[in-house]
Formats: C-alpha cells, sequence, structure tokens
C-alpha cells in the first residue's frame, strides 16, 4: 500500500509538472501577423489675383480736359496667380464733383485676355478699333502705349464702348462682364490660372458739354471681383 501511494503521488506530481510545462511553452509560441493602413491629404487650391495686390497704374489721368477730348489710360493688368480657374467680375464706377450728367463721360475699353504676351501691333490695332467706336468730333490727347514684346497668336480680344444702357444713371456704375454668366462678352471674364487680362479706358468728354462742366473732376473705380468655378459660388 505504501509503494502503491508513492508511485501515484509521484506519478500526480509529474503530470502537474507537464502542465505546467506545457502552459509555459505554449505562451512563449509567436504567431505569423500583418498589417496594412491607407492615408489620405487633401491641399487646399487658391484664388488670387496679382498676387494679392491691388492694380498698378492710372484708369485716366489728365488736366484741363475739356468738350471732344479723348484720353486713355494706363494699361491695367489683372492676373490669375492663384491655383483655381476663375470667373470675373469687373464693374467701372466714375462720378464727377459738379451738379452735371455724367453720361456727358464717354467711356470705352480694350481688354486682351492671354497667357503669353501678344505683340505691339496687336495693340494698336485694339487702340484703333476702340477709337473709331466713339462717335461725334474726337480730339485725342493722350494715346497708350504699350511695350514690344515677342507676341503671341494665342490673345482674345475684346473691344467696346459702354452704352447707357449698361450703366446706373444714378450711381455711375458700369457693368464690363461677369465670367459666370453667358455671351462672350462675360464669357472673356472668366481667368484660367496663368492667364492675365490687360485693360485700358479711354474716356471722352462730349463735344456737346457745355460751360458747366468747366472746371469739373472726374473721378474713376475699376473693381474685379473673383469667385470659384463651382456652382453656387459667390463673390
Amino acid at each position: 500500500m505504501k509503494k502503491k501511494a508513492l508511485k501515484l503521488s509521484l506519478l500526480g506530481t509529474a503530470f502537474a509538472g507537464a502542465l505546467v510545462f506545457t502552459a509555459t511553452s505554449t505562451g512563449s509560441f509567436a504567431w505569423f501577423t500583418d498589417s496594412v493602413e491607407a492615408t489620405g491629404e487633401i491641399q487646399g487650391g487658391t484664388l488670387e489675383l496679382n498676387n494679392g495686390q491691388d492694380i498698378d497704374g492710372s484708369i485716366v489721368q489728365a488736366s484741363n480736359f475739356a468738350p471732344s477730348q479723348l484720353i486713355f489710360g494706363d494699361w491695367l493688368s489683372v492676373e490669375n496667380t492663384g491655383t483655381l480657374d476663375t470667373h470675373l467680375q469687373a464693374t467701372y464706377r466714375h462720378q464727377v464733383d459738379l451738379e452735371v450728367p455724367i453720361d456727358a463721360y464717354k467711356v470705352g475699353y480694350i481688354a486682351l485676355k492671354y497667357t503669353v504676351a501678344p505683340g505691339r501691333d496687336v495693340y494698336e490695332d485694339a487702340q484703333y478699333r476702340l477709337d473709331q467706336l466713339f462717335n461725334g468730333v474726337t480730339n485725342e490727347v493722350q494715346t497708350f502705349s504699350a511695350a514690344s514684346t515677342a507676341g503671341s497668336d494665342d490673345v482674345e480680344v475684346l473691344v467696346a464702348i459702354v452704352d447707357e444702357s449698361e450703366y446706373d444713371q444714378n450711381t455711375g456704375e458700369l457693368f464690363l462682364g461677369d465670367g459666370s454668366q453667358t455671351g462672350r462678352d462675360n464669357e472673356f471674364w472668366q481667368l484660367d490660372e496663368g492667364q492675365y487680362i490687360d485693360l485700358n479706358f479711354g474716356v471722352k468728354l462730349d463735344e456737346n458739354a457745355g460751360n458747366e462742366y468747366q472746371g469739373a473732376v472726374y473721378q474713376a473705380v475699376l473693381e474685379v471681383l473673383a469667385k470659384q468655378t463651382d456652382n453656387g459660388a459667390n463673390y
């Protein structure tokens, strides 16, 4: 009886040790694993004109202006310096400091749209075309100048007189165009990344303007707003 009990005791001890060994050994085993992941990033676009700076140059500048005279201002450049295409809305506002009708000041403009600047002949032809649009007796007192360039055939040209139907008689606000609207003159005002629009204004004081315009000070402001080309975008 003692021997049997001893054998059973030893067997139980050995079995327990085996269980302990097995549990310990199992816990040390390694499993093969793997993992994958995905990442993402969105870089915001930029909507910017002229690197955020106002337009250089003067719309018009003259002294001793008189009836029948026509003056051209500086070339004004609007460049899409952002990374997004944009719709432009261009508005010209003018006023005179005397109680006289503003519509005696006839306003015309040349607009050239391009990526590579056109040659001088394009500028000269556009000025000639605008000159011919002013009615009546016209005495040109200052012509515009344009630097000679290598030239490009890929240029859109818009030459127009802003007639009385296109501005508000009370505010003197002249609507030039809106790139988000249909029609050739409006679609001109859509500016792709890296494109320019060069503008030159001509202002003529009607030859029938009387003495009440003596000493009058004429002032003009051009405002160009930009917005995304996406549906629902606002200025």
